[in-house]
This record gives structure tokens, sequence and C-alpha cells, in this order.
């Protein structure tokens, strides 16, 4: 039976996801672990059991995916040596190594191609953007899926961003055909209780939430206050972090601050999706 609405407390979460105190909200179960998501780092050796990938990937597919063309697709990575292969190429973040699993999330192209040369017929809407863009949408609403799925069964979660950064090795590595790329990969695994992870403050909802139109003033007025409570936050788990601010602006202020993406466009022509 499906969890209903209730308002009941959870207040504790509400003020973890934004570092101050906010009303009662409607919720439930399902909310609750959304709310909870930590990005966790640190896990314990233990493989996951069997069927479980299984589940995870069935949650994934229940995911909407534009005009049910399900253009993604994921590689499962669970042997040692091809996940240190992983950690190499996805900027050495040891959570690669430590996970039993990594989901190599896809935008797909390649299938749908493969159908129309069988039937036959042209496909040459492939080659514009917008197919790449759909593509790239698909793989990260079912990636989310898994995401929420796993963390409800009380698995920890990373995603992994970095692993666009040399997207013509990571085809090697797992040998994806032409029109295929690894959007991003998904550590799932038991989280080390003993190297906890936390709920990382978000902007305040007036930041985000706009009603009717956009409000550009309004999308900037919160951003001290919460830089101030992220700072807190960072203190609190000892992430020597700058404030936000100067981080995000840091991470737009020239091409090579993206680490190797800033070439992401020639490589993915080179990989078959010509972006039209």
């Amino acid at each position: 039976m499906m969890d209903t609405i209730s308002t009941r407390d959870d207040s504790d979460l509400l003020h973890a996801r934004y570092g101050r105190e906010t009303g009662p909200l409607p919720t439930n179960e399902i909310i609750d672990t959304l709310l909870a998501h930590r990005s966790c780092r640190a896990f314990r050796p233990d493989p996951l059991p069997d069927g479980v990938l299984e589940t995870l990937i069935a949650a994934g597919q229940s995911a909407a995916t534009s005009s049910n063309l399900q253009t993604w697709s994921v590689v499962a990575v669970e042997d040692a040596e091809r996940r240190e292969a992983l950690f190499h190429i996805g900027d050495s973040q040891k959570q690669i190594l430590e996970s039993p699993l990594v989901l190599c999330f896809l935008a797909d192209l390649s299938r749908i191609a493969a159908i129309a040369d069988r039937i036959p017929k042209p496909r040459e809407a492939l080659d514009y953007l917008e197919s790449f863009l759909v593509a790239a949408i698909d793989s990260s609403l079912a990636a989310q899926n898994v995401c929420v799925a796993a963390e409800s069964m009380g698995y920890g979660t990373c995603y992994l961003g970095e692993l666009r950064q040399y997207p013509e090795k990571l085809a090697a590595l797992l040998d994806l055909p032409p029109m295929t790329m690894v959007t991003f990969g998904l550590c799932i695994g038991v989280p080390d209780e003993t190297r906890p992870a936390f709920i990382k403050p978000r902007l305040p909802q007036s930041s985000v939430l706009h009603r009717e139109t956009y409000k550009p003033a309004q999308a900037l007025a919160p951003v001290g206050d919460y830089e101030v409570v992220l700072d807190e936050f960072n203190r609190m788990a000892r992430n020597g972090q700058p404030l936000w601010g100067l981080r995000c602006a840091s991470r737009v202020e020239k091409p090579d601050s993206l680490k190797g993406r800033e070439h992401l466009a020639g490589a993915l022509r080179r990989m078959g999706f010509p972006l039209k």
C-alpha cells in the first residue's frame, strides 16, 4: 500500500537539509528518504546480495523516458581491477575502490541506431544535439531512481561526475560502441559507519523556487546567509572549502577549471555524436 502523505514531524531532516528551522511540511517515507540523501564516500567491502542489482535496475527502468525511446544503458562494474582503472580515470576518488559496485550510466543512441538500420530507415535525427540531450536526460532520470531505491534499502551512494574527464579512455575500458558515452558513475554499497556522511545544506527555497516568473534578485538574495550555513557545516564535517560563492566562481573561471571536460564536445564527435 502506498505510504500516504502526512504532516508528521520530520523537522530534523528539514533542519539538516536547509541548516535552519522550518515549519512542518507534508511528507511520507519516500520523501523522508529523499530528504535524508547524502553522498557516501566511505564503504564497507560487503558485496551486494543476489538480486539487489537487478532490483535497482528495475527501479531505474521505471523512470520516465522521452517518447519511450529508452536511450540509456548502464554498465555495472564490480571487478576490482576494472574499478581501479575507473579510479585512475575518475580523479582518484577512493570511494571507487571501496564500493563493491560502480554503475556507469550511459547516454546510449547506439541501440536505437541499430534498430533503425535493421528496419531499415534513415536515422538523421540522431545526429542532432537534441537526441544527445534526450539520452543524457534519460540516463539521469534512471540514475536518480536507482539512487533513491538504493538508499531506501539502506545502501550509501555517491555520484561520479569526474568520469567525464576522459570519455574516450572510459569508452575503451568499458568496450562502448559509437554513439554511447558515460554521463556519470554511481557508487553503491554498505556505508562505513565509522566514517559517517552528513546531509549537506542546500540553498533556501526562496533562491530556487520562483512562482509564475523567474526573479533574478530573489535568486541571489539568500546566497549570503546560505554561505554562513554551509561554512558552519563544512567546519562540522571537517571539509576545508572556501565560501560557496567563491567556490562556484572558481569552478567556472576558465576552461581548464573543468578539469579536462572542456574538450568534451570534440571527444563526443569522435565517439559518433555529430551534435549538429
